[in-house]
């Protein structure tokens, strides 16, 4: 992730966008649960930082939706629900296509070995199917897929819906609204389309196969588990 604070130097944005992004991914994996006051001394003191650059992650991300500061009391994490976030499930089904068509990127040798590297993650988990590390999973793949475009303001808005949305899946898994290996299952199936598309060079198809699953995803999550 390419994240600039302009109130941070240079030499900073670094270990500006190595908190933040690990502050997100404690949030999305539901390791800092909904809810969850978070302690500004206790990262602070984690990070190896003063408060005050820890306070400016921590403003973003409340700017991002994921976190939510009360004055007075503290910082807290904040909730997901998919009727809240239904027009934004939409948007980012617009904006998937997208990443196929603006400022297209052809896909290097390492990039399709990134997807390579995502399948045979893919496959493992069908065996042996855990909750965690198919989100991190998720959430790299998401990664992966940005780096098909170079339009920024495209990638920056994607992945800000993407974070926003993310946590509903695992949360939706621990309810048993979805069934885990069927998940599974489904998004190594996504892959392996995916990446044959990346290969052949079709990046508009490569990202419609991803908007597909994302509107499938969505109904699966909020629609009834059996067909009428």
């Amino acid at each position: 992730m390419n994240i600039e604070d302009p109130k941070v130097p240079g030499g900073a944005r670094n270990r500006f966008a190595r908190m933040h992004d690990e502050i997100r991914t404690r949030i999305c994996l539901l390791d800092y649960a909904p809810g969850m006051r978070l302690s500004e001394e206790t990262l602070a003191a984690e990070f190896g930082v003063s408060r005050t650059p820890l306070r400016r992650v921590l403003g973003r991300l409340e700017d991002e939706g994921l976190l939510n500061s009360m004055h007075g009391v503290g910082t807290f994490v904040t909730d997901v629900d998919i009727a809240q976030l239904a027009q934004t499930y939409r948007l980012r089904l617009e904006l998937a296509e997208l990443l196929g068509t603006l400022d297209p990127v052809p896909p290097s040798i390492d990039l399709l070995e990134e997807f390579r590297t995502l399948s045979a993650r893919s496959k493992a988990l069908i065996a042996s199917p855990d909750p965690r590390h198919f989100a991190q999973l998720n959430m790299d793949y998401f990664l992966t897929l940005l780096k098909l475009t170079a339009n920024e303001p495209l990638r920056t808005i994607s992945e800000r819906l993407y974070f926003q949305t993310t946590r509903i899946w695992l949360k939706s898994v621990f309810a048993s609204r979805i069934d885990l290996h069927d998940e599974v299952v489904i998004f190594d199936r996504e892959i392996d389309d995916v990446l044959l598309a990346v290969e052949m060079n079709d990046l508009h198809a490569a990202t419609l196969i991803q908007r597909a699953h994302i509107s499938m995803s969505f109904v699966r999550m909020t629609g009834p588990k059996d067909p009428v």
